[in-house]
């Protein structure tokens, strides 16, 4: 496990992985929110489950991406 996490950590903060994440998760992030909370954003509508969903729209290709870097790392 600690092995892992080591792996996991050496891989997401590579300056050049990390910059490559980040720009993934900003693109598709802001796709997804546009996408899926556009109409909410127009209209002024924020709240603590929208600004959640916002977030969660930014967090998840980050993950996805890193977690792609990791699997690609250990094979």
């Amino acid at each position: 496990m600690i092995a892992t996490l080591k792996i996991f950590a050496g891989v997401v903060f590579t300056p050049v992985h990390l910059k490559r994440t980040l720009l993934i998760a900003f693109v598709v992030g802001s796709w997804l929110n546009l996408f899926n909370h556009g109409d909410a954003l127009l209209h002024g509508v924020m709240n603590a489950t929208l600004a959640a969903k916002l977030a969660l729209n930014y967090l998840t290709p980050f993950i996805v991406s890193n977690a792609g870097l990791v699997a690609h790392r250990r094979h």
